[in-house]
Protein backbone atom coordinates (compact mmCIF):
# COMPACT_ATOMS: atom_id res chain seq x y z
CA UNK A 1 0.00 0.00 0.00
CA UNK A 2 2.85 2.41 1.11
CA UNK A 3 4.90 2.09 -2.18
CA UNK A 4 1.32 2.65 -4.27
CA UNK A 5 1.00 5.77 -2.07
CA UNK A 6 4.39 7.16 -2.91
CA UNK A 7 3.36 6.30 -7.08
CA UNK A 8 0.89 8.07 -6.79
CA UNK A 9 2.34 11.28 -4.97
CA UNK A 10 5.07 11.52 -7.34
CA UNK A 11 2.61 11.39 -10.42
CA UNK A 12 0.63 14.08 -8.67
CA UNK A 13 3.75 16.02 -8.09
CA UNK A 14 4.74 15.86 -11.72
CA UNK A 15 1.60 16.96 -13.16
CA UNK A 16 1.53 19.63 -10.95
CA UNK A 17 5.26 20.54 -12.31
CA UNK A 18 3.90 19.74 -16.01
CA UNK A 19 0.44 21.29 -15.50
CA UNK A 20 1.86 25.18 -14.06
CA UNK A 21 2.21 26.93 -16.81
CA UNK A 22 -0.41 26.02 -19.12
CA UNK A 23 -2.68 26.95 -15.50
CA UNK A 24 -1.51 29.79 -15.38
CA UNK A 25 -2.10 30.38 -19.50
CA UNK A 26 -5.81 29.28 -18.09
CA UNK A 27 -6.42 32.24 -16.15
CA UNK A 28 -4.66 35.73 -17.44
CA UNK A 29 -7.32 37.35 -15.45
CA UNK A 30 -5.49 36.58 -12.00
CA UNK A 31 -2.21 39.00 -13.54
CA UNK A 32 -2.86 41.91 -11.89
CA UNK A 33 0.09 43.74 -14.16
CA UNK A 34 -0.81 41.84 -17.32
CA UNK A 35 -3.60 42.89 -20.61
CA UNK A 36 -6.32 40.56 -19.70
CA UNK A 37 -6.28 41.38 -15.87
CA UNK A 38 -9.96 41.47 -15.46
CA UNK A 39 -11.84 43.96 -13.18
CA UNK A 40 -15.04 44.50 -12.92
CA UNK A 41 -18.16 44.94 -10.01
CA UNK A 42 -17.34 41.60 -8.92
CA UNK A 43 -13.83 41.42 -9.26
CA UNK A 44 -11.90 44.45 -7.75
CA UNK A 45 -8.15 45.18 -7.12
CA UNK A 46 -7.06 46.43 -4.13
CA UNK A 47 -6.51 49.98 -2.89
CA UNK A 48 -2.47 49.50 -2.58
CA UNK A 49 -2.26 48.89 -6.43
CA UNK A 50 -0.45 51.63 -8.29
CA UNK A 51 0.40 50.48 -12.28
CA UNK A 52 3.42 52.34 -13.96
CA UNK A 53 1.86 54.79 -15.86
CA UNK A 54 3.42 57.75 -18.69
CA UNK A 55 1.73 60.83 -20.22
CA UNK A 56 0.23 59.63 -23.60
CA UNK A 57 1.23 62.67 -25.88
CA UNK A 58 -2.15 63.05 -27.57
CA UNK A 59 -5.04 66.16 -26.81
CA UNK A 60 -6.98 65.94 -23.76
CA UNK A 61 -7.41 65.58 -19.92
CA UNK A 62 -6.09 62.85 -17.73
CA UNK A 63 -3.57 61.37 -20.35
CA UNK A 64 -1.39 58.94 -18.13
CA UNK A 65 -1.70 55.28 -18.84
CA UNK A 66 0.53 52.53 -18.96
CA UNK A 67 3.53 52.86 -21.32
CA UNK A 68 2.39 50.08 -23.67
CA UNK A 69 -1.29 51.53 -23.68
CA UNK A 70 -0.29 55.24 -24.29
CA UNK A 71 1.94 54.28 -27.05
CA UNK A 72 -1.17 52.54 -28.97
CA UNK A 73 -3.56 55.66 -28.09
CA UNK A 74 -0.80 57.79 -29.48
CA UNK A 75 -1.18 55.56 -32.61
CA UNK A 76 -4.91 55.46 -32.63
CA UNK A 77 -5.56 59.01 -32.12
CA UNK A 78 -3.61 59.73 -35.04
CA UNK A 79 -4.87 57.34 -37.34
CA UNK A 80 -8.28 58.56 -36.21
CA UNK A 81 -7.45 61.77 -37.68
CA UNK A 82 -5.79 60.61 -41.25
CA UNK A 83 -9.14 58.51 -42.06
CA UNK A 84 -11.38 60.42 -41.01
CA UNK A 85 -10.44 63.95 -40.31
CA UNK A 86 -11.89 64.31 -36.73
CA UNK A 87 -9.64 65.03 -33.60
CA UNK A 88 -9.75 62.33 -30.79
CA UNK A 89 -9.66 63.61 -27.27
CA UNK A 90 -8.79 62.13 -23.76
CA UNK A 91 -11.27 62.53 -21.35
CA UNK A 92 -10.21 60.11 -18.40
CA UNK A 93 -6.93 57.64 -18.44
CA UNK A 94 -5.59 55.92 -15.04
CA UNK A 95 -7.52 56.99 -11.91
CA UNK A 96 -6.24 55.83 -8.49
CA UNK A 97 -8.28 54.37 -5.97
CA UNK A 98 -8.39 57.60 -4.06
CA UNK A 99 -9.83 59.48 -7.19
CA UNK A 100 -12.45 56.79 -7.95
CA UNK A 101 -13.37 56.79 -3.88
CA UNK A 102 -13.92 60.34 -4.45
CA UNK A 103 -15.82 60.00 -7.36
CA UNK A 104 -17.86 57.42 -6.43
CA UNK A 105 -18.56 58.60 -2.43
CA UNK A 106 -19.46 62.71 -4.53
CA UNK A 107 -22.06 59.99 -6.96
CA UNK A 108 -23.58 58.69 -3.70
CA UNK A 109 -24.29 62.14 -2.19
CA UNK A 110 -25.95 63.28 -5.41
CA UNK A 111 -28.06 60.36 -5.79
CA UNK A 112 -28.65 59.58 -1.87
CA UNK A 113 -27.80 56.08 -2.28
CA UNK A 114 -25.16 53.36 -2.85
CA UNK A 115 -27.52 51.76 -4.90
CA UNK A 116 -28.58 54.48 -7.17
CA UNK A 117 -24.89 55.60 -7.54
CA UNK A 118 -23.95 52.47 -8.29
CA UNK A 119 -25.87 52.57 -11.80
CA UNK A 120 -23.56 55.28 -12.63
CA UNK A 121 -19.94 54.84 -11.28
CA UNK A 122 -18.08 52.12 -10.40
CA UNK A 123 -16.74 51.39 -6.78
CA UNK A 124 -13.40 51.83 -6.04
CA UNK A 125 -11.14 49.17 -6.69
CA UNK A 126 -14.51 48.33 -9.15
CA UNK A 127 -12.90 50.38 -12.28
CA UNK A 128 -10.77 49.33 -14.90
CA UNK A 129 -9.34 52.60 -15.06
CA UNK A 130 -6.85 51.92 -11.92
CA UNK A 131 -5.10 49.29 -14.26
CA UNK A 132 -4.03 52.27 -16.35
CA UNK A 133 -5.42 50.35 -19.40
CA UNK A 134 -8.70 52.03 -20.18
CA UNK A 135 -9.10 55.33 -21.61
CA UNK A 136 -12.40 57.88 -22.45
CA UNK A 137 -12.75 58.98 -25.31
CA UNK A 138 -13.70 62.04 -26.80
CA UNK A 139 -14.29 64.11 -30.17
CA UNK A 140 -12.93 67.37 -30.15
CA UNK A 141 -15.52 70.17 -29.90
CA UNK A 142 -18.54 67.92 -29.49
CA UNK A 143 -19.99 66.32 -26.01
CA UNK A 144 -18.48 63.42 -24.67
CA UNK A 145 -19.30 60.96 -21.93
CA UNK A 146 -22.80 60.38 -23.40
CA UNK A 147 -23.81 58.03 -25.73
CA UNK A 148 -23.88 60.69 -28.38
CA UNK A 149 -20.14 60.08 -28.75
CA UNK A 150 -20.81 56.90 -30.50
CA UNK A 151 -22.40 58.96 -33.32
CA UNK A 152 -19.79 61.37 -33.72
CA UNK A 153 -17.08 60.62 -36.55
CA UNK A 154 -14.46 59.30 -33.77
CA UNK A 155 -17.06 57.17 -31.96
CA UNK A 156 -17.95 55.40 -35.08
CA UNK A 157 -14.41 54.97 -36.21
CA UNK A 158 -13.55 54.11 -32.76
CA UNK A 159 -16.03 51.18 -32.46
CA UNK A 160 -15.05 49.87 -35.93
CA UNK A 161 -10.99 50.37 -35.62
CA UNK A 162 -9.63 50.57 -32.01
CA UNK A 163 -8.70 46.88 -32.26
CA UNK A 164 -6.32 47.20 -34.71
CA UNK A 165 -4.19 49.02 -31.77
CA UNK A 166 -4.68 46.82 -29.25
CA UNK A 167 -8.03 48.26 -27.70
CA UNK A 168 -12.00 46.93 -27.22
CA UNK A 169 -15.05 49.08 -26.85
CA UNK A 170 -15.47 47.18 -23.55
CA UNK A 171 -19.36 48.00 -22.40
CA UNK A 172 -21.06 47.47 -25.52
CA UNK A 173 -24.91 47.73 -26.16
CA UNK A 174 -26.90 44.10 -24.92
CA UNK A 175 -23.59 43.13 -22.79
CA UNK A 176 -25.23 44.55 -19.25
CA UNK A 177 -26.14 41.33 -17.83
CA UNK A 178 -22.21 40.41 -18.58
CA UNK A 179 -20.51 43.41 -17.88
CA UNK A 180 -22.40 44.95 -15.09
CA UNK A 181 -22.04 48.04 -16.48
CA UNK A 182 -24.11 50.54 -18.72
CA UNK A 183 -23.49 51.13 -22.81
CA UNK A 184 -20.25 53.49 -22.90
CA UNK A 185 -19.23 54.10 -26.17
CA UNK A 186 -16.51 56.28 -24.84
CA UNK A 187 -14.93 53.47 -22.88
CA UNK A 188 -12.11 51.64 -24.26
CA UNK A 189 -10.28 49.30 -22.45
CA UNK A 190 -6.30 47.93 -23.61
CA UNK A 191 -5.80 44.62 -24.01
CA UNK A 192 -3.36 43.88 -26.61
CA UNK A 193 -3.49 43.93 -30.34
CA UNK A 194 -3.65 39.91 -30.87
CA UNK A 195 -6.52 39.96 -28.22
CA UNK A 196 -8.16 42.79 -29.67
CA UNK A 197 -8.49 41.23 -32.68
CA UNK A 198 -10.14 37.99 -31.21
CA UNK A 199 -12.03 39.77 -29.20
CA UNK A 200 -13.69 41.68 -31.84
CA UNK A 201 -13.91 39.00 -34.29
CA UNK A 202 -16.25 37.00 -31.62
CA UNK A 203 -17.71 40.46 -31.04
CA UNK A 204 -17.60 38.69 -27.46
CA UNK A 205 -17.45 40.70 -23.50
CA UNK A 206 -14.02 40.11 -21.70
CA UNK A 207 -16.13 38.08 -19.56
CA UNK A 208 -17.03 35.47 -21.90
CA UNK A 209 -13.44 36.00 -23.99
CA UNK A 210 -11.38 34.86 -20.90
CA UNK A 211 -14.15 32.00 -20.02
CA UNK A 212 -13.37 30.59 -23.75
CA UNK A 213 -9.27 30.32 -23.37
CA UNK A 214 -9.84 28.82 -19.85
CA UNK A 215 -11.86 26.42 -21.47
CA UNK A 216 -9.46 26.01 -24.29
CA UNK A 217 -6.55 25.96 -22.55
CA UNK A 218 -8.11 23.05 -20.02
CA UNK A 219 -9.01 21.23 -23.03
CA UNK A 220 -5.90 20.75 -24.07
CA UNK A 221 -4.09 19.97 -21.03
CA UNK A 222 -6.84 17.14 -20.95
CA UNK A 223 -5.82 15.81 -24.50
CA UNK A 224 -2.17 16.54 -23.90
CA UNK A 225 -1.64 19.10 -26.76
CA UNK A 226 0.09 20.95 -24.61
CA UNK A 227 3.93 19.27 -23.71
CA UNK A 228 6.26 20.98 -21.00
CA UNK A 229 9.75 21.19 -23.16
Amino acid sequence: MSTLIQSLSALAAAGALMFSAPLDAAAPQHDVDGELFLINRQWRVSEYYVPQVRVAKVSGQVRNMRPDAAAALEEMFAACKAETGASMVSVSGYRSWGKQNLLYSRKVKRTGSKEKADEYVARPGASEHQLGLAMDLGQKSKSNLTASFGRTKAGRWAAENSWRFGFILRYQEGWEDVTGYEFEPWHVRYVGRENAEKIYQADLPLETYLQKIRGETLLSIVTGEIIED
